[in-house]
């Protein structure tokens, strides 16, 4: 049986930020800017405060079988959890959406690849 990799997205809306909390936000807008955006393990925040309150945690995980990607959506949901916590950020309309990137369309270039590696 393969490794299945899966990319978890969280999606949710920053709610009743304080003033500190904003600034806060703001100085480190940065390193969570959207262009800078990754799958990663850890999870990586992006948001843009100026634009809007929401916010996005971008989740690396994988699995041997199909049903893996229910847990590791809850590992994701989880992790972006405890992170607004320990911040005491409170939130809402928090919602996920997750990708097993073996059942994923392969992209023209890997179809030509794929068909020329078994021709």
């Amino acid at each position: 049986m393969s490794t299945r990799t899966f990319r978890i997205t969280v999606r949710g809306v920053f709610d009743g930020l304080t003033t500190e909390q904003r600034s806060e936000l703001l100085a480190r807008a940065a390193e969570h800017d959207v262009l800078r955006a990754a799958f990663t393990a850890e999870g990586h925040l992006s948001y843009d405060l100026a634009a809007r309150s929401a916010f996005t945690f971008r989740f690396a995980d994988s699995g041997e079988a199909e049903e893996d990607i229910l847990e590791a959506t809850e590992r994701a949901e989880e992790a972006a959890k405890a992170w607004l916590a320990r911040r005491g950020y409170s939130h809402k309309n928090l919602r996920s959406s997750a990708e097993d990137l073996s059942q994923a369309p392969l992209g023209k270039r890997q179809r030509r690849a794929a068909a020329a590696k078994y021709s």
